[in-house]
C-alpha cells in the first residue's frame, strides 16, 4: 500500500518530531548526514553576485546554514517549509549559530511556491522531496524559481547498488531505525516507520534523473554518497 503523503499528513507527522528531529538525523546517521550536506555544497557551490539561494522543504535548515557559511554570510538565503514547528527551530539555530538571522525562513509549500521566476542561483532540496505530495510538481516550481544558467540540487536516499551491503542496510533501515526513531521522538503517526517506506517507493538514480529532465533541467548528472545510502542529483536550468 502506497504510503500516505498528503500535505495534512506530512506537515503533522514532522510537527510533532520536531522538538528530536536534529538528533535523531545524528544519532541515526552516526552524523553522516552533515558531511553528505557538506558534499553538496562543494559541488553546488554558491557563487558571490549570483543571486539568492534557496533551500526547500528546509526543516530545520541544516542546509540553509551550511550554504550561508559557504557564502561568508554575504548572500541571501532562503529556507523554505511549510512545517511551521520545523521552521521555528531552524530561525532559533541560524541566531544560535552567530548568522543574527541572516537567512531568511519562510513558510511556504514546495508545490506552490511564493517566490517570481528565475530568482535564485541554487534551488536545493535535502532529504524533503520525497515528501512533497506532488514531487514532479515539486521539480518544476523548483525549476521555474532557478535563475537560467542556475542550479536545482536534489539529496536523497537512495538504494545501495552493492547486493551484499544493500541487503545489511535495509535490515537495518527497515527494522532497527523504525523502533530507535520511533522509541526516542515518541511519534503517534509512526514517523520512523514512514521513513523506510517512502525511500522504498521513491524514484532513485536514473529514474529521478528522468523526472528531473522532464521538469525542464539540462545537463542532469548524479553522484551516490556512503555506497549509494544517498544521492546528490544536479541539474542546469
Amino acid at each position: 500500500m502506497a504510503v500516505d503523503k498528503t500535505e495534512r499528513k506530512i506537515r503533522s507527522m514532522f510537527g510533532e518530531i520536531a522538538p528530536r528531529y536534529d538528533l535523531l538525523n545524528h544519532l541515526l546517521s552516526m552524523s553522516i548526514d552533515k558531511r553528505w550536506r557538506k558534499k553538496t555544497v562543494g559541488l553546488v557551490p554558491p557563487l558571490a553576485g549570483a543571486g539568492p539561494i534557496l533551500d526547500l522543504c528546509t526543516g530545520t535548515g541544516d542546509l540553509a546554514l551550511a550554504y550561508d557559511r559557504a557564502a561568508g554570510g554575504k548572500l541571501p538565503i532562503v529556507g523554505a517549509d511549510f512545517c511551521h514547528p520545523m521552521l521555528t527551530i531552524g530561525r532559533k539555530k541560524g541566531i544560535e549559530a552567530g548568522g543574527d538571522g541572516r537567512v531568511t525562513f519562510v513558510e511556504a509549500d514546495a508545490q506552490h511556491l511564493p517566490f517570481p521566476d528565475a530568482k535564485f542561483q541554487i534551488v536545493c532540496v535535502a532529504f524533503g522531496l520525497r515528501n512533497v505530495t506532488d514531487t514532479d510538481q515539486g521539480l518544476r516550481e523548483m525549476t521555474r524559481v532557478c535563475a537560467p544558467g542556475g542550479k536545482v540540487a536534489v539529496l536523497e536516499f537512495s538504494q545501495p547498488a552493492w547486493k551484499p551491503f544493500r541487503a545489511v542496510y535495509n535490515w537495518y533501515f527497515k527494522n532497527i531505525l523504525p523502533r530507535i526513531g520511533q522509541w526516542l521522538s515518541g511519534s503517534p503517526q509512526q514517523a520512523y516507520t514512514y521513513l523506510p517506506a517512502s525511500v522504498g517507493e521513491f524514484p532513485c538514480g536514473e529514474a529521478l534523473a528522468v523526472r528531473m529532465r522532464n521538469a525542464g533541467l539540462r545537463e542532469v548528472w548524479f553522484k551516490p554518497f556512503t555506497l549509494g545510502i544517498a544521492t546528490l542529483y544536479v541539474g542546469t536550468k
